[in-house]
């Protein structure tokens, strides 16, 4: 195992580059692609550098390097697709996209933060950002007041010094870090190819969505308002979450009572939300009906599906429609899975109108689409988000999602016989919920199976339960996790009988907790032991002085960067929390076998969603375990995804999978 060492194929010079520009478009609105497109977008400057040569920069007027021109080999940027598209659409220079690399996923890939200012301080001394940059661009790239630039020369010299140390500092941690393997580079761009690609936005529908949001948001506040007397004004206030906790009952405060470091707090997030209003219907005592009126109306305010219609419409290209560069590469740094920007798909919520195209008619003709198409309007709006993207005319979309895929590959990565005993139900198809039911309750799995084919209430119920344990479960979830979980799908139990529904399963799945143990026992081994590999199931650790590291059995590796063994276990540097501007540490947290266990198995899930995304040339969007792709051929192209999806990777044999595929004509669930 190459642990954290520059891989042999990187023999060909390096171009690191850096472009300042300016333009009337505002790029955190419009998005890089619709910026690098726009007319009024011009270079001020490009600082570059070949290999370990001097850094210097190129200025509009002055003749352009022909070497740069004719560069074969790679080019390294931070955010590299901005630096890419400027090239391609404002210099009009039309490197290939396998040329690209991006710092900043380098940088995700080994589990730093993304941004180039962070990255410094997350590494230490010596590779800091000039902090002085975001000023110079607020004042060189960005239109005055009256619309004109500002031409100032003693700025732009400052611009040029501060464009120049970014490469510096971005040349320094690249050289620093471990360089993306062959098979990271091919996930990356398959991922840009994606980008760039986009997805077709029914712009139409997210205008009149955000009209009919406005007036329901108006309603609402007034609402509250009536509803408390004038207590409350805006349920965004914290006086809010003040005014339900005097007014429930004691089951209602220990819905809303979580803990965070050890600490009780009162909360009213969305999960906390979802189970008072369950609660107030079921007991009015403990939630009386005015006080869930009023959290009805927090949960459709604070409703961000009518925020993203508004930024599908800004991010949509002015001439196509399509939404670009929604899919950040490595994004979450613990696993290297995908996240999304802009747009954030990742974060649309799963509910679906029943029938989108007649919800969409009413739409945008204003028409009333209450009652007929849910209870509140912002009910509707929800069920709205995912049917904005559209494939393109003659087009369809195919959309196919992974069946209990961390449910599979957590087994599967213990290697044990208990785990094999997991993955034969999957070889068998069976409901594994079920199959978790089944064995809390004592009940045959075809009593309980053929109970809920028939919608008996007990049977339901149980499979809920089975349900709420699976997800609950496999990290080392206990109780807590488990109520938690509850809340999310409408189950909440007595402590005492969450904890046997923990132990239950725990009792059916003796692969996990052996699972866990194992894990624990070799990261614990490879701290102690450093230069040595300790293995746990399909996992593999390695801590080389620095960083424990972790390869899956894609041959991706992952780590714990600056990895400590402390008197209470190990702790590590967590690139998604970032410091206080005053911090002399960056800010650390504990290594336990439940988050060894969950980054493992998520690590390990998204490997296969890289492997399909390669394959898979129509790909428009990805979301975890689910691909969408924009075809003319929905018969071949669901024939290519059930082939790719379920067929595993080398390094996954023994895995089974299978997948859930629909052909839509606007995306759904």
């Amino acid at each position: 195992m190459g642990w954290g060492l520059r891989p042999p194929f990187l023999t060909v010079t390096i171009l690191y580059c850096d472009f300042e520009t300016r333009s009337r478009v505002d790029i955190t609105t419009a998005g890089v692609y619709n910026y690098a497109q726009d007319m009024s977008t011009e270079v001020l400057c490009m600082s570059y550098a070949f290999d370990d040569e001097g850094v210097v920069t190129w200025r509009p007027g002055e003749t352009f390097p022909e070497r740069v021109r004719q560069h074969k080999g790679q080019i390294r940027a931070h955010n590299a697709a901005f630096e890419r598209l400027i090239f391609w659409y404002v210099l009009q220079i039309n490197f290939d996209l396998e040329q690209f690399v991006c710092t900043a996923a380098q940088a995700r890939a080994n589990c730093a933060p993304g941004s180039l200012e962070d990255v410094g301080r997350f590494a230490g001394a010596g590779m800091r950002k000039d902090h002085r940059g975001a000023q110079l661009i607020r004042l060189l790239s960005i239109p005055q007041a009256d619309g004109t630039f500002r031409e100032d020369a003693a700025l732009m010299a400052e611009m040029v010094a501060y464009c120049e140390q970014d490469v510096r500092a971005m040349r320094a941690f690249s050289q620093a870090m471990r360089d993306l393997s062959a098979d990271e580079l091919a996930d990356y761009h398959a991922n840009e190819r994606v980008n760039d690609r986009g997805v077709l936005v029914d712009v139409d529908l997210c205008r009149a969505a955000q009209q009919y949001a406005i007036e329901e948001l108006d309603a609402i506040q007034a609402e509250v308002r009536e509803i408390t007397e004038g207590v409350i004004t805006s349920v965004r206030s914290p006086r809010m979450r003040e005014w339900v906790w005097e007014r429930v009952g004691p089951e209602a405060r220990k819905l809303m009572t979580v803990h965070k470091d050890g600490e009780a707090k009162q909360s009213i997030d969305k999960s906390v939300r979802a189970a008072l209003l369950i609660l107030a219907e079921e007991n009015p005592d403990e939630v009386p009906a005015r006080v869930a009126d009023v959290i009805q109306c927090a949960d459709d305010l604070w409703a961000s599906s009518v925020a993203k219609f508004k930024r599908l419409e800004q991010l949509a290209d002015v001439e196509d429609h399509r939404v670009r560069g929604a899919f950040v590469f490595a994004g979450g740094a613990a696993t290297g899975r995908a996240s999304s920007y802009g747009a954030q798909v990742h974060n649309f919520t799963r509910k679906t109108a029943k029938d989108p195209q007649a919800v969409r008619h009413a739409m945008v003709r204003g028409h009333q689409i209450v009652p007929q198409f849910g209870k509140r309007v912002t009910d509707v709006l929800r069920g709205m988000l995912r049917p904005s993207l559209i494939p393109a005319p003659g087009h369809s979309f195919v959309v196919a999602d992974w069946s209990a895929i961390e449910g599979r590959v957590n087994p599967w990565l213990a290697q044990s016989p208990a785990g094999e005993a997991k993955l034969d139900a999957f070889r068998q198809r069976l409901d594994a919920y079920i199959v978790n039911a089944a064995a809390t309750f004592g009940r045959p799995y075809a009593d309980i199976l053929a109970g809920y084919e028939a919608e008996e209430p007990e049977a339901t119920a149980q499979r809920q339960l089975g349900k709420v344990q699976e997800l609950a479960c496999g990290f080392a979830g206990s109780v807590g996790a488990f109520n938690a979980m509850g809340r999310v799908y409408g189950v909440v139990l007595p402590e005492a009988e969450s904890r046997r529904m923990v132990n239950a399963w725990r009792r059916a799945n003796p692969w996990a907790p052996a699972f866990w143990s194992a894990l624990e026992r070799a990261y614990m081994a490879a701290m102690r032991r450093k230069g040595q590999e300790f293995s746990a199931g399909r996992i593999t650790y390695y801590y080389d002085g620095v960083h424990l590291w972790y390869a899956l059995p894609s041959g991706r590796i992952l780590c714990y960067p600056y990895a400590r063994l402390d008197s209470d276990g190990i702790s590590y540097a967590k690139a998604s929390w970032k410091p206080a501007a005053d911090a002399k540490e960056w800010p650390r947290a504990r290594l336990w076998p439940g988050l060894a266990c969950e980054n493992v198995t998520q690590a390990a899930a998204h490997d296969l969603l890289r492997e399909a995304l390669r394959a898979l040339p129509e790909a428009v969007l990805h979301v975890h375990d689910e691909v969408v792709c924009e075809t003319a051929d929905p018969e071949g192209t669901t024939d290519l995804m059930r082939r790719v999806m379920t067929t595993p990777p080398e390094w996954a044999a023994g895995l089974p999978l299978d997948i859930g595929i629909k052909t839509m004509e606007r995306y759904g669930k």
